[in-house]
């Protein structure tokens, strides 16, 4: 699992009221007839009733569906203009949608605050099975919310590995357990120190301060 961590801080871009673009010059054909076409495309992803948006919702935000792409396009160096079925759905299907569903949470987190109330950070947690894409979809979702103005910070569980020598110590005390002898197993990792990482990290609602956060060396 590994678990996304989104500072609720609203950049200006997130706020701006967002027009169709089927609302572009009828000059344009050529760009309305490929905007219409990804419009469709996006309104049929499996994950669109599931992050509450209509047909009406995305014709409302399609400007942010379309600057996002073009964001993680530009991450991935992928030519968004020629994009093949399977780059196209997992922008369109997968990565935006998450990350349109996660700017809702930190709206809904920030609105249970008032004015001037030091707002903890909000932890999103993504578990899916091992090489599901976790680790890429993280990463877009950092980069995007990045973009978009805000602060963000990624943790793996993989950051939470025994180190080597109670990982060793670990395998000597279970002698015989195949399942406790390497990493990725549960029981291979340091809840507590997991827990105390998370607790120190919604801490932090100060502006400017800071906190080093583990990283697995493989």
């Amino acid at each position: 699992m590994d678990a996304f961590l989104a500072c609720p801080d609203h950049s200006p871009a997130a706020g701006r009221s967002l027009t169709p673009a089927r609302g572009a010059p009828a000059s344009s054909p050529a760009l309305i007839s490929a905007v219409q076409d990804l419009y469709e495309f996006i309104c049929s992803g499996p994950l669109v009733e599931r992050i509450g948006y209509t047909r009406e919702r995305i014709a409302e935000s399609i400007d942010r569906w379309l600057w996002c792409g073009s964001q993680v396009s530009r991450l991935f160096r992928i030519d968004e203009l020629r994009l093949t079925d399977a780059e196209k759905s997992r922008i369109y299907h997968f990565y935006i949608p998450v990350f349109l569903w996660c700017e809702d949470q930190v709206a809904d987190h920030r609105s249970k605050y008032n004015d001037g109330d030091e707002i903890p950070p909000l932890v999103i947690g993504v578990s899916a099975p091992q090489g599901s894409g976790k680790t890429t979809l993280v990463f877009a979702l950092d980069y995007l919310f990045r973009v978009s103005g805000r602060n963000s910070a990624t943790l793996s569980i993989d950051d939470f590995y025994l180190t080597a020598a109670e990982q060793g110590k670990l395998r000597e005390t279970h002698a015989g357990n195949a399942l406790l002898e390497f990493r990725g197993n549960a029981g291979s990792h340091d809840l507590q120190f997991s827990i105390d990482t998370l607790e120190s990290l919604i801490k932090l609602t100060k502006e400017g301060t800071k906190m080093k956060l583990p990283r697995y060396d493989k």
